[in-house]
């Protein structure tokens, strides 16, 4: 591993070394400022709190009073929940934890892709929850960016989804865990992001066995349903994989830093999980283009025996035809040797004849018979 990595991957120590060095903001640390202020955060903020030995000690009202009360305990360490802030309020956050701009940027923009970064001491990952709806059958998939520091973790939120509270009650029911510090939040946040996977594991697998039934059931709708769920597995493939390369570049770390066993186990465990829902995720793609495959040669299929029909229709129709055509032509003839001599003219040929109407009538029946013969070696009748 390169030494950059190394370093970004370095697990953080609870030691006084690693605390900022730099000045803190004059109206971050003051009540009452001395210029013009940004906008406050704490409209957005869900949660705030300050952990010392695995415990909450105080609850600050603002994100400013959190990281003044950090220097008073070199142990501790503060936990903020924000929900869907504005630009403004990002920007406010970003000057009072001192974050950097480029981080700042992708947690304003959002859409990032599920990835983990290093800027000085703190460490910047992005991951994508994902959550099924069962009235729609439809996968929500939300974003949710961690700034991890010695100091602080500051968490963003863009979706309803993970269930964030959750996670801080499950760690504060756990002091042991709690007290190990940032890094153990960070791996309980990306926990909970894992097995949020599960339900939707579970509805897609679903679906795909209803799009099964609907396909051999011959649903002309299946074709679009089966096309938007391809989509959404697409989609979560693309916030599932690269969790595996995020998890194994903090777990590469381990020996060289320290890291507590504890720790490490915990993100095994998530490893795991992690490494489960990516193999159901691409099995699940592989099926359905098996099934998208399968539906395709049975619509063929029916086009097929639907195109015979008509074909077959359309020969009986023709048979009948030729029949009608046929008589048609057979009657014809006595029609019009009858309709010659029943002209009303005094100078025709024969038609003072003594034979003349026999003559007529024999016409008659050699003209019609040799239609019937012909048109019998030609099978029309």
């Amino acid at each position: 591993m390169s030494d950059w990595r190394s370093r970004a991957l370095r697990p953080y120590k609870r030691t006084a070394p690693h605390r900022r060095t730099e000045p803190v903001p004059e109206h971050a640390l003051e009540p009452g400022p001395r210029e013009p202020a940004p906008p406050a955060p704490e409209s957005s903020v869900v949660d705030a709190a300050v952990y010392r030995d695995g415990r909450r000690v105080s609850t600050p009202a603002t994100l400013a009073e959190a990281y003044k009360r950090l220097p008073d305990a070199p142990d501790a360490m503060a936990w903020i929940g924000m929900y869907r802030p504005s630009e403004e309020q990002l920007l406010a956050a970003a000057e009072v934890f001192g974050l950097h701009e480029l981080a700042v940027e992708d947690a304003i923009v959002a859409h990032q892709r599920p990835k983990l970064e290093r800027y000085g001491d703190t460490l910047f990952v992005v991951l994508r929850a994902a959550r099924y709806r069962d009235e729609t059958e439809e996968v929500d998939f939300g974003e949710l960016h961690v700034f991890v520091n010695p100091d602080f973790v500051l968490t963003v939120r863009h979706s309803e989804a993970p269930d964030l509270a959750a996670v801080r009650h499950r760690m504060e029911q756990d002091p042991e865990l709690l007290r190990l510090g940032t890094e153990a939040v960070l791996y309980a946040i990306m926990d909970a992001v894992v097995d949020g996977y599960a339900p939707v594991v579970a509805g897609l697998q679903n679906d795909i066995d209803e799009i099964e039934t609907e396909v051999f059931g011959g649903d002309p709708k299946v074709s679009r349903r089966i096309y938007e769920l391809s989509r959404e597995v697409v989609e979560f493939q693309r916030a599932t994989r690269p969790l595996r390369r995020m998890l194994q570049d903090l777990s590469a770390g381990f020996q060289k830093y320290r890291t507590d066993e504890e720790l490490q186990r915990y993100l095994r465990d998530v490893d795991d999980h992690a490494t489960t829902v990516v193999e159901r995720v691409d099995g699940f793609r592989q099926m359905l283009a098996d099934i998208l495959a399968v539906n395709g040669t049975l619509v063929t299929q029916q086009q097929n025996a639907e195109m015979k029909l008509l074909a077959e229709a359309g020969h009986a129709q023709n048979e009948e035809i030729k029949k009608i055509s046929s008589w048609a032509a057979i009657l014809f003839a006595p029609t019009l040797v009858g309709t010659i001599y029943g002209m009303n003219f005094d100078e025709m040929p024969e038609l003072h004849w003594a034979f003349g109407y026999p003559f007529a009538i024999l016409l008659m029946a050699v003209v019609c018979i040799s239609l019937y013969l012909i048109f019998k070696h030609r099978d029309w009748l």
